[in-house]
């Protein structure tokens, strides 16, 4: 009877509600990609390769010795330092509430179930996305809907609508009035409205320049119902510290403090004294923002080249690009080339003609990837 029991809860079990990792998928393609006679160039996943800023790695030896539990809200300093980096990043006032997480992923994966999201209520996520949104909302059990446009789920029992400006792995980005737009949609419509903003301070259009739904412009200084997540994996190299901060409606923040709380989700002392440099400094971001720049336009121009199409790409990390056939066939071809990206299948079924291009390698792999295309 206990073996029936134990087969019963194992088949229970919310990694049965889970899609395959699509990272697995591409091994076979890494494995073909390594075996080129120049070695691999891997521009599929979005991991810093940089070294952490002097500044904050010294930080963070210096807090080491402390040997007692961090605070989930953070210390006064952390807060000061999030609000301080708001305010000048996106105009939002001074005293906005926050909370940092442990990263900004498993914010994603866990917000539908902190905000009480259950069975029969949904969570949209945009249709080409990031798929963590999606697995959010498999394990709160709710209805996952990718949409174009958050309004598209209107009348499905929604209550939390995801936006993700600039967006993974497109790069688009939205305008002031758009976001006003869905802002006065969300609050009339009782839904929460998060917006994923990791990728804000790396524009590379000044004509499409990324925009905050924490911006005044875009809410007129009240945050009810809105929620914005920012990391510092990118802007900082501080993927590998889990650092990261979630900003809005002072009432769900509370919520979510107490609930956090409860759960233990806790940066650890010593990366919330790191983050405090990091987010007090603009000097290394600017640098780290100049590096991502010049890596973007060797690709953009090797990949033009060689006769990819880049679409949207005004913002963020990426290369979204296309031949205009399967996204497998352009990952094999670029597999034989000794170059691996990210098939846009990952990351939604409209995404299935193109691949997404990382601009995190070291100057030297980029430069070989882009030797490699110009052979073409």
């Amino acid at each position: 009877m206990a073996d029936v029991a134990f087969r019963r809860l194992h088949s229970a079990s919310p990694a049965r509600r889970l899609p395959q990792f699509p990272w697995d998928r591409l091994a076979p393609y890494k494995e073909q990609a390594a075996a080129h006679a120049g070695g691999l160039v891997d521009l599929s996943v979005g991991g810093p390769v940089d070294e952490v800023a002097p500044l904050i790695r010294e930080a963070l030896c210096e807090a080491a010795a402390r040997p007692g539990y961090p605070t989930v809200a953070g210390t006064p300093g952390l807060r000061e330092a999030i609000r301080s980096w708001l305010h000048r990043h996106t105009g939002v006032g001074p005293d906005v509430a926050v909370l940092p997480t442990v990263g900004s992923k498993e914010l994603v994966a866990n917000l539908p179930a902190q905000l009480g999201i259950v069975a029969g209520e949904a969570v949209s996520y945009p249709d080409i996305a990031y798929p963590t949104y999606e697995i959010g909302a498999v394990l709160a059990k709710a209805d996952a809907l990718p949409v174009a446009d958050p309004r598209d789920g209107a009348g499905s029992r929604l209550r939390l609508a995801w936006i993700n400006y600039p967006t993974n792995p497109t790069g688009e980005v939205a305008s002031v009035e758009y976001l006003r737009d869905l802002v006065r949609w969300a609050r009339e419509s009782g839904v929460v409205l998060a917006g994923d903003e990791c990728y804000l301070t790396l524009g590379w259009d000044e004509e499409h320049p990324p925009v905050s739904i924490l911006d005044p412009r875009v809410n007129d200084g009240d945050l009810t119902g809105l929620l914005a997540a920012h990391s510092l994996s990118k802007r900082s190299s501080l993927a590998g510290y889990r650092s990261a901060f979630l900003a809005g409606d002072p009432a769900i923040i509370a919520d979510l403090l107490e609930i956090r709380r409860h759960s233990g989700f806790m940066i650890p002392w010593p990366v919330q004294q790191a983050t405090i440099a990091a987010l007090h400094d603009e000097e290394h971001a600017i640098e780290q923002r100049a590096r991502y720049g010049a890596r973007r336009q060797t690709l953009l121009d090797a990949f033009e080249s060689a006769g990819f199409r880049i679409e949207g790409s005004h913002a963020g990390l990426y290369l979204w690009t296309t031949r205009d056939e399967d996204c497998w066939t352009t990952i094999e071809w670029l597999a034989d080339r000794g170059i691996l990206a990210a098939p846009g299948e990952f990351y939604g079924a409209g995404g299935g003609r193109h691949v997404r291009v990382a601009l995190t390698a070291t100057d030297e792999r980029v430069a070989e990837a882009a030797l490699r295309l110009a052979k073409e």
